[in-house]
């Protein structure tokens, strides 16, 4: 049935055993490569069904979230997924470049193992969707982890090279360390307010009774700040923001290039939807709502300044506006192409989080819009280095001269993702852009318009170096012509996709951009979702 919320619980719980099912099923078939291709992208394209059903229904059918409650438990005493229209449009995003990377992978991926391959990938889609889908706060911690544990392998797949293996580490040590801050988060959110269920913390952020579940407990506020800068802190790691971004350029250069494509357009970016989510569901309403619950012996209206989660955002903005800066700088230091475009994602993360600061809505708009942009863009960015530096034999920028020329479809859609992610009119990389630029000037901060406009200058000085390495300058070692097809497909959809959403930004806007953010302003209508799944409405 169209719209079934056991959709939502199906598609991960699916993708989880397939995952994991996955090595039998190789020994089964006896490791034949076609059929363990084809295994994958069968349960990859479930995943991308999926979704875009999930998308249907929650922009043309629906005027509420979907909740699916997973072993039939009622919020908060169970589990349960609930998606509003962000977590299904960027949850559409996911599934779409996904199954992408995996059919790319056909093509590109070579040698022993790739049954393992497809395991940790298969399992990090798991983890990415869950992410998003979730309306559970420890939930969300554990899609983390299944993320973070199937990046780790993936970051050191070829680990009989000494970079693979000593980025992953170096990752998983880090990434260990984030994700226990927001371990002790979660202690203190439970502690204070007696739930992890997101819907039940906004109801309580807000003063409000929730079904099943107590009142808020303790001193609030301290609670609640120290859980609040634990979890921006182990998100901000995610989403690889100054200062926490140093693990990055690493993890790329010694990835194998559709996992970087992962890791740069869909992994950062469920690092930024996760500070969203806390910042404006969470805790989006929580001095005022009109719901028709109030419980009196809960936190009072007075009980969160606004002063308090004003600081927050200022600090997003200002961090943001480091990480652009000082990225783009670092960007035309980097020798190898792939750490240029990891640099590139450090900066496109900064200007995000910038608009995630300001938080009007047509910040958010532009927030929104850059993530899905900034997806599609570095995925192709890094699926076309992939094509280019397996014909160079390496990602160094002085070694793949003039490699270009012998790729010429491959290049074309290379400079497509250059100019979509630098901004050039009319892609849509421009768009995103212009809606933060006019955000910042709309909301009286037109100094930090200067940060997008100079950070910008930087990286398109690094772009530079790259173009002329790869086209204008002369090769110093003979190439043959590349055989492009049929690898080359997937550049060219993305590069496709940069070109048609940028022309078709004011439908998009009107008709996703606008009811997303409006979706993620309505906390009431999110609360009296689980409110009702809990009560069996």
């Amino acid at each position: 049935m169209l719209g079934d919320p056991v959709l939502l619980g199906l598609t991960t719980t699916i993708l989880i055993i397939s995952c994991f099912a996955m090595p039998l099923f190789s020994m089964l078939i006896k490791k034949r490569r076609k059929a363990i291709d084809g295994y994958a992208l069968v349960f990859s394209l479930f995943a991308e069904s999926s979704a875009i059903i999930t998308f249907y229904n929650e922009f043309f059918i629906l005027d509420t979230p979907i909740v699916y409650k997973f072993g039939g438990w009622v919020p908060p005493i169970g589990i349960i997924y609930e998606v509003d229209k962000l977590s299904a449009l960027l949850g559409l995003v996911t599934a779409s470049i996904m199954f992408l990377i995996i059919f790319y992978s056909v093509f590109y991926m070579q040698g022993k193992r790739i049954e393992w391959y497809y395991t940790l990938l298969l399992g990090l889609e798991t983890g990415l969707l869950g992410v998003l889908y979730t309306g559970d706060a420890f939930n969300l911690f554990v899609m983390i982890e299944v993320t973070s544990i199937a990046l780790y392998g993936l970051i050191a797949f070829y680990r009989t090279e000494g970079e693979a293996v000593d980025s992953a580490l170096k990752y998983a040590l880090l990434g260990a360390v984030s994700t226990t801050f927001y371990f002790i988060a979660l202690i203190f959110y439970y502690a204070s307010y007696g739930t992890v269920n997101m819907a039940d913390l906004a109801s309580k952020a807000g003063g409000l009774w929730f079904p099943f579940s107590g009142a808020a407990y303790g001193n609030i506020l301290t609670g609640t700040a120290v859980a609040l800068a634990l979890t921006i802190w182990a998100f901000t790691f995610k989403a690889a923001l100054f200062p926490n971004h140093f693990w990055l350029p690493d993890a790329h250069s010694a990835a194998p290039a559709p996992v970087s494509a992962a890791l740069s357009g869909l992994v950062v970016s469920n690092g930024a939807y996760a500070i969203i989510r806390f910042l404006y569901t969470i805790f989006g309403k929580a001095n005022i709502s009109t719901l028709p619950f109030h419980f009196p012996s809960l936190i009072s209206p007075a009980g969160f300044p606004s002063a308090f989660f004003d600081s927050i955002k200022l600090a997003l903005i200002i961090l943001g506006s480091a990480s652009a800066i000082i990225a783009s700088l670092l960007m035309l230091l980097q020798k190898n192409v792939k750490r240029v475009i990891a640099y590139s994602t450090i900066f496109h993360m900064g200007l995000i989080f910038m608009a995630i600061g300001l938080g009007t809505d047509l910040a958010l708009k532009a927030a929104i819009f850059h993530l899905i942009n900034h997806a599609i863009a570095k995925s192709l960015l890094f699926i076309s280095v992939g094509i280019l530096a397996a014909h160079a034999g390496s990602t160094r920028i002085d070694k793949l001269g003039g490699v270009g020329r012998y790729a010429p479809i491959t290049f074309t859609t290379f400079l497509i993702g250059v100019l979509a992610i630098e901004g050039l009119p009319p892609l849509n990389g421009f768009m995103s852009k212009f809606m933060l630029y006019s955000a910042f000037l709309e909301a009286g901060l037109a100094p930090f318009t200067v940060v997008i406009v100079i950070s910008t200058t930087i990286a398109l000085m690094a772009w530079m170096k790259v173009l002329f390495g790869a086209w204008l300058k002369k090769p110093d070692r003979p190439f043959e012509k590349a055989k492009e097809f049929p690898v080359v497909i997937v550049p060219i959809i993305l590069a496709t996709l940069c070109i048609v959403i940028g022309l078709l930004a004011p439908q998009i806007d009107k008709t996703v951009l606008t009811p997303t953010v409006s979706s993620l302003r309505n906390v009431d209508s999110y609360i009296q979702t689980a409110v009702r799944a809990a009560v069996g409405g």
